[in-house]
């Protein structure tokens, strides 16, 4: 069987696995019932008379902040937990298909979460005429910050054998990716440093990055960020596994 057939039989193992429990529909009644509370009721949609998602986006990486490490701390703590681990590192399956698969199988149980949050956009629209590209290019920009906080969350997952503890180290992690944007960290750089430094901190930042996206621009730099994130904690979740083998 070749590499992509095993990945592809991985990646329908790990999304079943999702609907096999509560655990799918728990996760998406509580994302779509915070994204909907957030933009109408915290984000006062309706006060700001303007019919676009800013404030729906604006709110994404600070729910994902704790919504995607919940999702992504059991990836692999969980197997070593339960001890499968073991049978796991065993398979006559290349280790990297294994890591694929998982992750690719969260980040679309992600990407469909995400999806489901289309009566939003079709509200704005019944409400007003807003920029459809604008709100695409967000949901594209969204969807890629998501596949961020779940590599970062895998990697951190393989570490340790307690959900608890890869839950809260990945939200530690991702906090720090993403507080590095904010006005606050990046005023306080701007009061004594140098703007080539304010400017490399905020290129760190996924706050920065999504925001550039959610303009409606999709900079190719921006989608390389991303993409540069999951690659480089998949390649750490793979490490970390390969020096749990040896070890």
């Amino acid at each position: 069987m070749s590499s992509l057939a095993l990945l592809r039989a991985v990646f329908s193992r790990e999304f079943r696995a999702y609907f096999a429990t509560p655990l799918a529909f728990v996760f998406i009644v509580i994302f779509l019932f915070a994204m909907g509370a957030f933009t109408f009721y915290v984000g006062n949609f309706y006060d700001n008379e303007q019919a676009d998602l800013t404030v729906f986006f604006g709110y994404h990486p600070w729910l994902y902040l704790f919504l995607l490490p919940a999702l992504a701390m059991r990836l692999w703590a969980e197997e070593t937990r339960s001890g499968t681990m073991e049978l796991l590192m065993t398979l006559p399956l290349p280790q990297w298909v294994s890591v694929a698969g998982k992750f690719f199988a969260a980040w679309a149980f992600a990407g469909l979460a995400l999806a489901l949050t289309f009566p939003i956009w079709v509200t704005v629209n019944y409400l007003g005429d807003p920029d459809n590209g604008v709100i695409l290019a967000s949901y594209a920009g969204s969807f890629l910050m998501a596949g961020a906080y779940l590599a970062i969350g895998a990697a951190v997952s393989s570490a340790t054998s307690n959900p608890v503890i890869a839950f809260i180290v990945a939200v530690v992690i991702c906090f720090l990716f993403t507080i590095t944007g904010a006005p606050l960290v990046l005023n306080l750089f701007q009061a004594w440093a140098p703007l080539a430094v304010v400017q490399a901190v905020s290129s760190f930042s996924v706050l920065s990055h999504f925001a550039a996206i959610t303009r409606g621009v999709i900079d190719l730099r921006d989608v390389f960020y991303f993409l540069s994130l999951i690659g480089l904690f998949l390649g750490a979740n793979m490490l970390i596994l390969d020096l749990r083998k040896g070890g």
